[in-house]
């Protein structure tokens, strides 16, 4: 799911030496059209015929994708089920626990998309704290009449894609929880069975601190999420 930490996830599993993740390859329409196309570049890839910046000259034990929950996996998971069966795929679903925060990062991205605040080039990840406080000077406004809808069908989604994958081998990861332990990381390449290693990301993360400080019209979010089920994403649920 975009902006739930995924490319700097990809960038921890891409600098294990047995381990090629070839980035969002179904952001391509034409390769999401129809399951057959999705089906080819599946093979494509498991048969170690795709070529990218991640492909390892040594042996790659886990090789795999990005792959984002709107981008054909629910319009055709009965089919994609199927295959990850029959091909022995195996699936790590990331998710942020704190889904407030991921719609401050999705707002700032979508804005940084057409006013690229750095250097006139849009950048969904940075790699120095300079270009990380560029960005997060943007305090996005948030809809608060949309706001709770727009969280629970978040919610949904991910509710619905773990029950259409429930039988395939699969782990769920919490981005908040990576960050608060790093030996989450370990079971991870348990997971997908490699050789232990430390992991490391040049991305440096933007948005830090108290959700207070980022947020255009914070008092309007407070009340809207006082009192429901989620007033527990207006607490800080780590330190950066």
């Amino acid at each position: 799911m975009q902006r739930s930490g995924s490319g700097w996830f990809e960038t921890l599993l891409n600098s294990h030496i047995n381990i090629s993740s070839n980035g969002e390859i179904f952001s391509n329409k034409v390769r999401r059209s129809n399951i057959t196309t999705i089906e080819d570049t599946l093979d494509r890839i498991y048969n170690l015929d795709w070529f990218s910046s991640a492909s390892k000259n040594e042996c790659t034990a886990a090789v795999g994708l990005k792959w984002m929950l709107n981008q054909g996996v629910m319009r055709n998971h009965e089919e994609i089920v199927d295959y990850f069966k029959r091909r022995g795929v195996s699936a790590i679903f990331l998710f942020r626990r704190n889904l407030l925060r991921r719609m401050i990062s999705l707002l700032a991205n979508s804005y940084d998309q057409n006013a690229k605040l750095i250097n006139g080039t849009h950048k969904s990840h940075v790699h120095s704290h300079h270009e990380a406080a560029i960005l997060a000077k943007y305090k996005p406004t948030i809809n608060a009449t949309l706001l709770i809808p727009q969280l629970k069908q978040v919610e949904d989604m991910s509710n619905k894609a773990l029950n259409y994958f429930k039988d395939t081998r699969h782990t769920v990861i919490y981005y908040e929880d990576i960050i608060k332990n790093p030996s989450k990381l370990v079971e991870v390449q348990e997971f997908l069975r490699v050789p232990v290693r430390e992991l490391k990301s040049r991305q440096v993360k933007i948005h830090r601190g108290s959700l207070s400080g980022q947020v255009e019209n914070w008092d309007d979010v407070r009340k809207t999420l006082k009192g429901t089920l989620y007033k527990t994403l207006l607490n800080t649920d780590y330190q950066v």
